[in-house]
């Protein structure tokens, strides 16, 4: 029996391409009402006519994750158009490879900045969306987040160190939140998704990023050790990925939370 997601209202972030879209046409398919959040309005705006042409419910707002007033007016719209959210999947990311005896601090910094402030400032925001309000906010009735991180996390693989770092520290920020949540009584879940290398836009780059830094001889022989290092013997899909998002949203995981689900072939165990 599939998971069913009908009554959640989910924002994705990155959602107007690649990963982030595919997740939110499974909550869509699956009976959820989709919210994509992205720094590309024009990308937003042809991803939102793409779902409604497929008989779902998708809006748009524009979001630069790593901005805190950015997402105080994001969320702000979201409720106006449609009331408070009861999931969130923290998916923006990016990843620039460098050897660490080359390390651009620049690039690390936005790095991090995307990946980790970007996932922080995420949960608070769904916090404050999510647990029960006070005399300063309205709040709502619980939740559940998906964060976002990568096998990376669990791995040393050469040329990217920031990336990987960001990735690790995604996970720490999970464990941190589902403690204050709970602490706190907000009835939020917060969990973590490790994929495998995905060969979608992102994936590719950093396949070229490979050979570029000279680790492998060629794109083929980078995709060749990654899935030679999967007993699964096949990189992830984006399928695979966003009906794990979609589960750990769902009430079928409703006694799970703080965990890391990795979905990568056992490439990281």
């Amino acid at each position: 029996m599939t998971t069913q997601l009908t009554g959640t209202r989910a924002l994705v972030t990155g959602g107007a391409r690649g990963l982030g879209l595919r997740t939110a046409r499974e909550i869509a398919q699956r009976g959820g009402t989709v919210v994509l959040a992205d720094i590309d309005s024009e990308a937003g705006a042809e991803a939102v006519a793409a779902l409604t042409a497929e008989g779902h419910t998708a809006s748009f707002v524009q979001l630069d994750v790593t901005d805190d007033s950015s997402w105080e007016a994001a969320m702000a719209e979201v409720v106006a158009n449609g009331g408070t959210i009861n999931a969130l999947v923290n998916n923006a990311g990016i990843e620039i490879s460098d050897l660490l005896i080359n390390l651009d601090a620049d690039n690390a910094r936005k790095v991090f900045d995307v990946n980790v402030l970007g996932t922080a400032l995420g949960i608070k925001h769904a916090f404050r969306a999510m647990a029960p309000g006070d005399e300063t906010r309205a709040g709502g009735a619980g939740g559940a987040i998906v964060n976002i991180a990568s096998v990376a996390a669990t791995i040393a693989f050469p040329g990217i160190a920031a990336y990987s770092a960001s990735k690790s520290a995604v996970q720490r920020l999970t464990k941190v939140a589902v403690a204050e949540s709970g602490r706190l009584g907000y009835g939020v879940r917060v969990n973590t998704i490790c994929p495998g290398l995905v060969p979608n836009a992102m994936g590719t780059k950093l396949a070229v990023d490979m050979e570029r830094l000279g680790l492998f001889g060629s794109v083929e022989e980078a995709v060749g050790a990654v899935v030679g290092l999967t007993p699964s013997g096949r990189l992830a899909t984006e399928d695979d990925i966003a009906a794990g998002v979609a589960f750990l949203l769902s009430e079928d995981a409703a006694f799970i939370n703080g965990v890391s689900l990795s979905i990568d072939g056992a490439m990281g165990m």
